[in-house]
């Protein structure tokens, strides 16, 4: 297309930033966090950003991607994208499998590669069109906010380490100190949970589990539950539980809470999708999953078996694209939206509050963030907001955020200070526990 802008550099830059001793079936997050921002300027002067999560798998694939996106057309960029996967059969492969936070091959950094270019090129369509990225998938934009949960964590203690987490801020907004020190119970947790209800207005709480017996996770959702008898409250165990604990304390929880999300996974031979389907059958409780529907081989099988109801469809994952056409499958199907998250910067915020607003219909579960434990780490002018417990949609066109690039820059530099740069939360875990190390099926702390 002759009128079309033509992408001329593509720049891959890996950001760090700082983040908080969270506990998780993985282990502890690491005092870091890293990330990618893919940056693409065009023929007509403008710049567009996409962001994923960092490793040395995903930065060889884009570095091989280049030269297929630069000279590229803006105009023709499905054919672009398409092109992506047609270079690398690997795509084909599950995309994302039950051992979360540990490195898997390339076929997860595939579309993490894919979903950070695709977004950078949405960002400057939509940038040449005067539309937002919401107007530019399918559903078109539906709303201008979009509600989201307050992503709670146990929190070990930082002092028992040698590792650079930060501290928080005294005397000032109590959420920014508190994400910062030792929350290991209910209390604790429930600390945490007013304190993020009170800056950022949250209607839904989830809690990451797979952390203490589940008898700990329950007595804190219930604690969670008796200080905000209004809110909708969820755990999450990463499948930590086995089938049968999954189903006595689902029914426990029957009737409390709107669902759970991978409450159990794989064991005696049988996958995730099975468990969950006979878990589902067993408690009337609505399953949400980021670990057996990540792909559409997966999400077919989930579906046909009955077991899953909320397919958290991120878009680093999926690509915004295609986590779109998900939570349209949603809609048509009486299905729920719902998004998983990982530690981010603000530009995924920002895809992320795109595909929340052209997602079609009312049938939406509160979108996962992790923003709230990097809030103030903006790379961005002005980062989205969160009010009232919504995301609110930027505005402008395209992805309606500009790179802030002494900020980026001072984040690339803190990334090539990391001695280890892939994502290791065993790394903090053994400071806890002498040689501690993953399992899937247990618990972070019962070793």
């Amino acid at each position: 297309m002759s009128d079309s802008p033509v992408i001329k550099t593509m720049r891959v830059v890996p950001v760090a930033g700082y983040d908080s001793m969270l506990l998780n079936i993985g282990g502890a997050h690491n005092c870091y966090f890293t990330r990618i921002l893919v940056i693409l300027t065009d023929s007509a002067g403008r710049t567009g950003v996409g962001e994923s999560p960092c490793h040395a798998s995903t930065l060889a694939l884009l570095a091989r991607f280049r030269p297929q996106i630069e000279g590229s057309e803006l105009l023709r960029q499905n054919a672009t994208i398409a092109t992506l996967f047609a270079s690398d059969a690997r795509h084909q492969q599950t995309a994302h499998t039950d051992n979360i936070h540990i490195p898997q091959m390339n076929p997860e950094k595939f579309y993490n590669a894919a979903a950070a270019i695709e977004a950078a090129l949405l960002d400057l369509l939509g940038q040449h069109l005067n539309l937002p990225v919401a107007e530019l998938l399918a559903s078109g934009k539906q709303r201008d906010r979009v509600p989201v949960l307050g992503y709670l964590f146990y929190i070990a203690d930082r002092n028992l380490t040698s590792m650079n987490y930060q501290a928080g801020h005294a005397g000032g907004d109590a959420w920014l100190q508190l994400r910062h020190e030792k929350a290991m119970d209910a209390d604790g947790v429930v600390r945490l949970a007013e304190a993020a209800a009170d800056r950022y207005g949250f209607r839904d709480f989830k809690l990451k589990g797979g952390v203490h017996h589940a008898d700990v996770e329950v007595e804190t959702v219930n604690a969670l539950l008796t200080r905000f008898p209004q809110a909708r409250v969820t755990v999450d165990p990463n499948a930590s539980w086995s089938l049968d604990e999954a189903i006595y304390y689902g029914k426990q929880l029957a009737g409390r809470i709107p669902y759970l999300e991978d409450p159990c996974g794989a064991e005696q031979g049988y996958s995730g999708r099975e468990t969950l389907a006979e878990f589902k059958r067993a408690t009337g409780i609505p399953v949400a999953t980021n670990m057996i529907a990540n792909d559409w081989r997966q999400l077919q099988h989930a579906l046909q078996l009955n077991a899953i109801d909320i397919p958290l469809a991120d878009p680093h994952f999926w690509t915004m694209r295609n986590a779109h056409t998900v939570a349209q499958l949603c809609h048509e199907w009486g299905l729920t939206t719902g998004c998983h998250s990982n530690n981010h910067f603000d530009v995924s915020l920002a895809m992320v509050a795109h595909l929340g607003a052209a997602a079609p219909g009312d049938r939406l579960t509160a979108f996962d963030t992790h923003w709230i434990w990097q809030d103030g780490q903006q790379l961005t002018l002005h980062a989205p907001q969160i009010r009232d417990g919504y995301l609110e949609l930027p505005e402008g066109p395209g992805l309606g955020i500009t790179l802030n690039m002494a900020r980026v820059e001072a984040a690339h530099e803190l990334y090539n200070s990391l001695p280890d740069k892939n994502r290791n939360d065993a790394l903090g875990m053994q400071f806890l526990i002498d040689n501690w190390s993953f399992d899937a099926k247990r618990p972070a702390l019962l070793r």
